[in-house]
């Protein structure tokens, strides 16, 4: 009997593959670092407060949005390889300036950096796609993605017995854990640049010419591209607009941001936004007049429909984790630790959900359709657990959420299995942008969740799903190409 494809080292696909997973999980158990010590800050650092807590996890997701539409245009221009080092090196700084803060408004600056972090996701998707046949894409992602969005769930269950145990013996344990963090991240940054290539051997890498805004390749896509561009500035606005609604203090009235401070940045977000939309047009205009070539065209509409379906998959999912651990706390009065560990099942399953999804995608000889599916098994299974209370047992709340998991991460490995056939130059782009949706649809629910109670919350999360599946019904088409063996 054959080894399993995927743990065949003897092909050097194979090899690429597991190098950029951990690549991957080594940017998200960096992204994620704060959360499991954040209650040993709060102990040794006297000046430090919960309401700082609360503003340095908004900051953590702040930038991310921005990174990975920027990320994904250097994907393109420079290569996977050198941005993916690059970006592992540089990050090194503001987790070390993270680590041995001294104020809490150096820890905020150094978080906002930080959580450019988050945008090593997409480079990934970019890379694998280039290494795999078309008809093993789907699975192949689905195994990066996974695998790679686990570092989270391992950075909470090991940066503690770090920081307490191996470094507990020093006052400020908690900094060498962090600190330790950055030395990895380094050291892997220069190994990734050694072992891995953009493409296989003897296929050449097809990107843009320069870093430059999406290309719509109709008048109709120029206008759906402007109107999608509009939410990736308007989280950040509600991203500001929350932290103007954070104390500094507890039993202060004195805000985090004042109002002027809040208008402000609105201000400034909207003269970004201005300034987008006119390279974009820059960029396209002439283009368009000049006749975009038949093969480099594609549906714009399709990238929206995939922006959708990340919104409310992977949005839901980083929203769902930060409620779920106190909602099982509060609903049936259990401990936090078993709370925490009952919550857990949620994301544990990304290990084999998001792989299995895109090989379902790879399998099933119709992507859309698959896509369809588990969009229709997010809103029912969200629905199921909006009637979670009391009166169930803990075992079938918990089999619900695990049920439901299961369908929220096959579809984010679904939705990347399409990705890569929309347009084959653009991929780092087309993926920066759902990416980008991921965290927007975060925010968005995370916002919606401190107005409403749990029931409603999941209920809203449930339609976002079931207007993602028409969404896709009407304007997703089937990639073409998607199954050739080569």
């Amino acid at each position: 009997m054959g080894k399993p494809e995927f743990l065949d080292f003897s092909q050097p696909r194979i090899k690429l593959l597991h190098y950029t997973w951990i690549a991957f999980f080594i940017t998200f158990y960096i992204w994620f670092n704060m959360a499991p010590i954040a209650s040993t800050m709060l102990e040794k650092l006297n000046w430090l407060t919960p309401d700082h807590i609360k503003i340095l996890a908004i900051a953590n997701v702040a930038l991310t949005i921005p990174a990975r539409i920027v990320i994904g245009s250097l994907i393109d221009r420079f290569g996977p390889r050198k941005v993916f080092s690059i970006l592992l090196m540089v990050m090194t700084i503001p987790i070390l300036f993270f680590a041995f803060g001294t104020s809490f408004m150096q820890l905020l600056i150094a978080r906002l950096f930080l959580s450019c972090i988050g945008a090593g996701f997409v480079i990934g998707i970019r890379l694998v796609a280039d290494w795999f046949p078309p008809n093993m894409v789907g699975r192949a992602e689905g195994l990066y993605a996974g695998w790679g969005n686990f570092g989270s769930a391992f950075a909470a269950m090991t940066l503690p017995w770090i920081a307490l145990e191996f470094f507990g013996q020093y006052e400020n344990g908690w900094r060498y854990a962090l600190a330790l963090n950055a030395v990895v991240s380094f050291v892997y940054g220069i190994i990734f640049y050694i072992v891995v290539r953009d493409t296989p051997e003897g296929k050449k890498f097809q990107g843009i010419k320069k870093t430059q805004p999406l290309i719509a390749t109709s008048w109709g896509d120029l206008v759906q591209l402007i109107i999608w561009s509009f939410p990736l500035m308007g989280a950040l606005g509600l991203l500001a607009w929350r932290l103007s609604n954070v104390q500094i203090s507890n039993g202060s009235t004195e805000k985090f941001l004042t109002e002027e401070w809040l208008y402000a940045i609105w201000i400034i977000l909207a003269l970004f936004f201005v300034m987008h939309i006119i390279k974009t047009l820059k960029i396209n205009i002439p283009l368009l007049k000049k006749g975009i070539a038949k093969e480099d065209r594609y549906s714009f509409s399709s990238v929206a429909a995939l922006n959708t379906t990340y919104f409310a998959n992977f949005g839901a999912e980083l929203a769902v984790v930060s409620m779920l651990p106190f909602f099982f706390q509060e609903t049936f009065s259990i401990s936090p630790t078993l709370a925490g560990m009952v919550a857990g099942s949620f994301a544990f399953v990304n290990l084999f959900a998001r792989p299995l999804g895109g090989w379902l995608s790879d399998k099933l000889g119709n992507r859309k359709r698959t896509m369809l599916i588990y969009m229709v098994g997010i809103a029912l299974g969200f629905f199921s657990m909006s009637f979670i209370n009391a009166t169930w047992s803990l075992g079938l709340a918990v089999a619900v959420t695990i049920i439901c998991s299961l369908f929220v991460q096959g579809a984010e490995g679904a939705t990347f299995a399409v990705i890569p056939f929309v347009n084959k130059k653009m991929t780092g782009q087309i993926s920066g942008m759902a990416g980008a949706y991921g965290n927007v649809g975060a925010v968005v629910y995370l916002v919606i969740f401190s107005m409403v109670d749990a029931q409603t919350f999941f209920y809203i999360i449930a339609a976002g799903a079931a207007f993602s599946f028409l969404f896709c019904l009407i304007f997703l088409k089937e990639p073409k190409g998607s199954f050739a063996e080569e």
